[in-house]
């Protein structure tokens, strides 16, 4: 691997640390956090149903980034197997904390995603959630995305879940628009659905009451994050 890439590595590794730091205003005890999650999860759920992608006890399933684990338990408890669910993550204490929240029978790999290998086993599911936003540098968007594509079994999807906006207050993230997308996986069938209200916007409107955030939530313009289906060709 170059140089560049891992350069690139050496900074993903610096931001999150830096991220620890805010970890306070992302705690699931917050209305607007709650709230976010809940409608992601929703959305997961319909967009499962509408895949098609067949008995979730048979799905085998990638995360990219998968921190903590905690996308992975969601996904357990919904019915995937865990001999079936494998989760990739950069960070050694975030590896530490998903091995001790979830069971044994799902592989946690540490390391970097382009390192990853599994002879020709490939996945039915690729799935990363506000891993590319916290990637600044273009080619490495891009290279990620090819090897993401190489562990995808033909028919198979890649599930996208990330923000498509700048933050002016955070350097340290890159929105990624539904272009960018399209031009990342160009061979992909695309399904795109818009949804979480736009944080900031959130974090005051769930101190009057957590229900705002559906009533605000109704404007597609407030809403800051893409949930995507990429299906690969057969």
């Amino acid at each position: 691997m170059g140089a560049r890439m891992n350069t690139e590595i050496d900074q993903i590794k610096q931001r999150y640390v830096k991220r620890v730091q805010l970890d306070g205003i992302y705690s699931f005890t917050k209305p607007d956090v709650y709230m976010a999650q809940q409608e992601k999860e929703r959305e997961i759920i319909r967009w499962i149903i509408k895949s098609n992608i067949g008995s979730l006890e048979n799905v085998r399933l990638l995360e990219i980034g998968c921190g903590g684990g905690k996308n992975l338990l969601s996904l357990l408890q919904w019915g995937f197997s865990a001999k079936n669910l494998v989760g990739n993550e950069l960070l050694t204490d975030r590896v530490q904390s998903a091995k001790k929240l979830l069971p044994s029978d799902i592989q946690i790999i540490e390391g970097d995603a382009m390192l990853l290998d599994f002879k020709g086993d490939l996945f039915d599911v690729v799935y990363q959630s506000t891993v590319f936003t916290s990637i600044l540098d273009d080619n490495f968007q891009k290279k990620l995305a090819e090897k993401m594509w190489s562990l995808l079994r033909p028919g198979g999807w890649i599930l996208w879940y990330d923000f498509v906006y700048d933050n002016p207050t955070n350097k340290d993230v890159k929105g990624v628009p539904y272009k960018k997308i399209v031009a990342l996986f160009p061979e992909g069938k695309i399904t795109v659905r818009r949804l979480t209200l736009a944080p900031p916007i959130s974090r005051i409107v769930t101190k009057i009451h957590p229900q705002v955030y559906t009533a605000c939530n109704i404007f597609p313009f407030l809403r800051t994050h893409l949930l995507c289906g990429i299906q690969k060709p057969n």
